[in-house]
């Protein structure tokens, strides 16, 4: 194909199981001289397995079965208050030294906690005030001044903790489910404003969509997709929308009252492997946009078909981002700028709701070990969203997801060598700055890093294409992780 168009000329030279590849050259000016650049481009192949991403998919309960879950990045935390606070002179660091108890080495499993402080449970028993408080007491003047003083608290050791995702509110009622008792609009205000103080940079979520009205909060529906509620939850998360593109929609599916069996199963492993119990709560999480669930995290990976079904609930869940094309130099020299950019649609049913940076490195060929690395200004992960208005019969949703696009500009070190290198994209988690977020293509290593070609240092490398017998397996990856404040950096 010949187009005298800046006299640009084109044509496909490799089409591997990997990617597609095109090289195209045009005259581009270098300084004050024209020099010929060739542009490579690459069309990744979509993987269509689902991943262990972080912030998103199957949550169980923190503890054992979230550190081996096959899925699991989130772990719901139930904390009882006098656990954090049990007299008005306990100091600030005895919450710090009950969550870095119980919260020892989920880093390094790259897993995020979210918390829920409570006050109740179920049981007139089961009550967990502090001892110089008022079991029951909602409305008293200490009572408002100890939930402030908390929560403001709770936000100063949970607000830049990696280790936590988003913050359930909690506190009112049974389970801090914000019934028996109801929020009054009193305490909505009261609560409304403080955990909006305190919680800047997590998203806090509550537990009704017609609480809180104005906040901005996400929901945790504890009885997900339950047949007896789709008109009053179901319905009331749909009325808030565009609210998920902000703040996520979560909860867990309820097996323990009600209609559950009609469209849910008799339990997790019913739900994920029975087809039609399956299609119900998946068409609910596209149609909701839901971000993460649990209890149908507890489903049995022994048993083939629940694990296969459960494969399907979780590449329905949180962000699957696919790299469409990405265009780079074929050859670069150092101190010399260069740009590289890529397009990528969101086919899943939430964003990344974190403003997570996008890195591009430079990769030994032999070894796969970072030569160089950047990262891409101006890109707000958060903005990559998926479409809307889920239509089950067509599984799709009726208004596509766009497309897109992201360039950046970098320049490598006068002290850069010649070389072939291979040039990678990496999502990544900002503690530690560790490839944490991977896109949903083949092309991968172990470590999180994404190798998309071939690039030259001040020469021409044999070929763009990568042989794809090199990529190695995400689903498999257990390595990733992130770091503590306090924690060195390798990676």
């Amino acid at each position: 194909m010949k187009a005298t168009r800046r006299g640009f000329i084109a044509r496909t030279i490799a089409c591997t199981a990997g990617a597609g590849v095109l090289r195209g050259g045009w005259l581009a000016n270098a300084g004050s001289a024209a020099s010929a650049q060739t542009i490579v481009t690459v069309r990744p192949k979509e993987l269509t397995r689902a991943l262990r991403n972080p912030l998103m998919g199957f949550r169980p309960d923190l503890g054992r079965r979230a550190f081996e879950h096959e899925y699991a990045t989130l772990a719901r935390h139930y904390i009882k208050w006098n656990e954090l606070e049990n007299a008005e002179d306990d100091g600030i660091g005895r919450i710090r030294v009950f969550c870095n108890e119980r919260w020892k080495g989920v880093e390094v499993r790259n897993l995020k906690v979210i918390p829920r402080v409570y006050l109740h449970w179920s049981k007139d028993d089961q009550k967990y005030w502090p001892a110089d408080m008022k079991a029951d007491d909602y409305s008293s003047e200490q009572f408002k001044r100890r939930v402030l003083r908390l929560i403001a608290r709770l936000g100063e050791c949970w607000d830049r903790d990696p280790r936590v995702a988003f913050v359930q509110m909690g506190l009112v009622g049974k389970w801090g489910e914000h019934h028996s008792p109801d929020v009054s609009p009193e305490m909505q205000k009261l609560l409304g404003d403080a955990f909006t103080r305190a919680f800047p940079n997590k998203k806090v979520m509550v537990r009704h969509p017609w609480d809180f009205q104005g906040y901005g909060f996400g929901i945790y529906w504890d009885s997900f997709a339950h047949p007896d509620q789709m008109e009053s939850h179901g319905v009331g998360i749909e009325k808030l929308s565009p609210r998920w593109e902000t703040a996520p929609i979560g909860g867990e599916v309820a097996y323990d009252w009600g209609n559950f069996k009609a469209r849910l199963g008799e339990n997790p492993d019913d739900t994920v492997s029975d087809p039609i119990h399956r299609r119900f709560l998946v068409d609910a999480i596209y149609r909701l946009h839901a971000n993460h669930l649990g209890w149908v995290a507890n489903y049995d990976p022994g048993k083939p078909q629940a694990r296969e079904g459960a494969e399907e609930v979780q590449r329905a869940f949180g962000y699957r981002f696919v790299i469409e094309e990405v265009s780079y130099p074929e050859r670069i020299a150092p101190e010399q700028p260069f740009s590289v950019a890529f397009t990528v649609r969101n086919l899943g049913s939430t964003p990344l709701y974190c403003d997570w940076p996008v890195e591009l490195s430079l990769l030994d060929p032999k070894t796969k070990a970072v030569l160089w690395k950047g990262t891409f200004k101006d890109v707000d992960t958060r903005r990559w969203l998926p479409g809307e208005n889920w239509d089950p019969a067509a599984g799709a949703y009726a208004t596509k997801p766009q497309a897109a696009r992201v360039e950046g500009r970098f320049t490598i070190p006068a002290a850069a060598e010649t070389g072939d290198r291979i040039l990678a994209l990496a999502i990544l988690d900002p503690a530690g700055d560790l490839p944490s977020a991977r896109f949903s293509i083949v092309n991968y290593f172990t470590g999180g890093r994404h190798p998309i070609g071939r690039i030259g240092v001040r020469m021409r490398p044999e070929a763009a294409e990568l042989d794809p017998s090199v990529f190695d397996d995400p689903v498999q990856d257990r390595t990733l992780r992130y770091v503590l404040p306090d924690q060195p950096t390798r990676g």
